[in-house]
């Protein structure tokens, strides 16, 4: 018999509520993607729900699965919802195979009752929180405009009341993306994250939505600059076009920067007890395995998304008309994910690479990035280019020699903590060369500074 179509596994964010949520922060492209159901409630029916379950297991060929919710937001659909997945989960589920069960959720509607739940059923819980409250607030809001990070470290005390296990997502944005520090340490010593994800806000725009020339405001067409966008009402359905960013987006030097402001807090004392997403897939594609996350994988395609009606899309960045795939009621999972436009889909992201990324010394690591970003062109001309590129640059060539030593401890069966010493052995090292060195003097770092604009700044 010959083996199915398709991949042996896949990851499948499913949308209770489709993109209805309870909050109405500002950067949320996927806001308007109520627009692509008009008149519909948002809520997943039973069948359906039924039909998710029961297709994911058959799709699996391996004996582990997951079930992912995401939004909009999920816990809109009330603690029974997720009862009754739980039991068609049992309903289905192979003899011997392993379900594992995720959230992402805003944390303001996590009661008591909800937690438990959670904690019953293992669920890992992705909470978003974008950093001290102050930076928090400055674009999550309620539909009022009301702040929300007090409801938000609400739901996190449910979360540790009840031991449930949990881990961070973080937007970079304009609010909190020059802040590196200051925003890892309230995670970690604050809401006491030990896994988190940093995710750059970019948000596209054809035009500006002002009626003042363009020269007038320094921008130009096929150029990525900023432009003044106060919401995503301002457009009534998002898609991934346009060669503008808003005034709210992150640019590729504070993302790159933002990374390694992390990096070097992270280096020196949480190196095996805090785990920052990016640094793994890094670790991952220094050592030479796959890494968990798309962004930097080589093709992509294995990453789809789950409307409430049962619409399946390539991807949740691509929610939108010439992205889906097709109907779970109608075609079956598993073909729509072994379909020749969802192959194509993945494969574009190898294939589309433009010839300054071929060339480049980090594409190991960086693989062009998300395809969604890639909407700039190279210095000789070329479009396709991500929009982050000088941020990854930036980072990938800052940690290359710390992930080359994490990679060889791996290899000789050593614990990467162990870079935690060596990096506060090669701080004392440069210091006390410092103090020996005149302030004209090349840092003894090597960074290529004088002292007075490096390790000796500020002495």
């Amino acid at each position: 018999m010959s083996e199915p179509a398709g991949p042996p596994a896949f990851h499948l964010l499913a949308k209770p509520t489709g993109a209805t949520c309870n909050l109405d922060c500002s950067y949320c492209f996927f806001l308007s993607k109520e627009m692509l159901y008009p008149g519909s409630r948002f809520r997943m029916a039973d069948e359906l729900l039924e039909a998710y379950i029961r297709q994911l297991i058959e799709a699996h060929r391996i004996p582990q699965v997951t079930i992912a919710w995401q939004g909009g937001e999920p816990t809109m659909m009330g603690v029974e919802f997720f009862r009754r997945a739980t039991a068609y989960v049992e309903k289905y589920r192979r003899p011997g195979m392993t379900v594992e069960y995720t959230i992402q959720t805003n944390g303001t509607l996590i009661d008591d009752e909800l937690a438990a739940f959670f904690k019953e059923q293992d669920y890992l819980v992705g909470l978003s929180i974008d950093g001290p409250p102050a930076m928090h607030d400055a674009y999550r809001v309620d539909r009022g405009g009301a702040p929300t990070s007090d409801r938000v470290l609400g739901g996190l005390e449910y979360l540790r009341k009840h031991g449930v296990e949990y881990n961070v997502l973080t937007t970079l944005h304009h609010a909190n993306a020059d802040h590196p520090v200051e925003v890892y340490r309230y995670l970690r010593d604050e809401v006491g994250a030990r896994f988190m994800q940093f995710i750059p806000i970019i948000e596209r725009l054809p035009a500006p939505r002002i009626d003042v020339p363009l020269d007038e405001l320094g921008l130009s067409e096929g150029l990525a600059r900023k432009a003044p966008w106060q919401s995503w009402r301002d457009r009534p359905l998002y898609r991934q076009e346009g060669s503008l960013v808003t005034d709210r987006s992150v640019s590729a030097e504070q993302y790159g920067s933002f990374l390694v402001g992390v990096f070097e807090e992270w280096v020196r004392r949480d190196v095996g007890e805090v785990y920052v997403q990016m640094f793994d897939v890094a670790l991952a594609n220094w050592h030479g395995e796959p890494p968990s996350l798309c962004v930097h994988s080589e093709t992509c395609g294995s990453a789809l998304a789950l409307e409430h009606n049962g619409d399946l899309y390539s991807c949740d960045h691509f929610v939108e008309e010439g992205y889906k795939l097709g109907n779970i009621t109608e075609t079956p999972m598993a073909e729509l994910v072994a379909s020749e436009q969802q192959v194509a889909f993945g494969l574009a992201k190898r294939t589309d690479l433009p010839r300054f990324c071929h060339e480049c010394d980090v594409r190991f690591a960086c693989h062009g990035g998300c395809p969604k970003d890639r909407f700039i062109h190279t210095p000789d001309g070329e479009p396709g280019l991500n929009y982050l590129c000088a941020g990854y640059k930036a980072f990938f060539h800052h940690v290359d020699q710390p992930m080359r030593t994490m990679s060889r401890l791996l290899t000789a069966g050593r614990a990467p903590s162990e870079l935690v010493g060596w990096t506060l052995a090669e701080d004392a090292r440069v210091q006390a060369a410092v103090a020996r060195a005149g302030r004209n003097d090349p840092c003894p770092c090597g960074s290529g500074r004088k002292v007075k604009h490096c390790h000796g700044a500020g002495t």
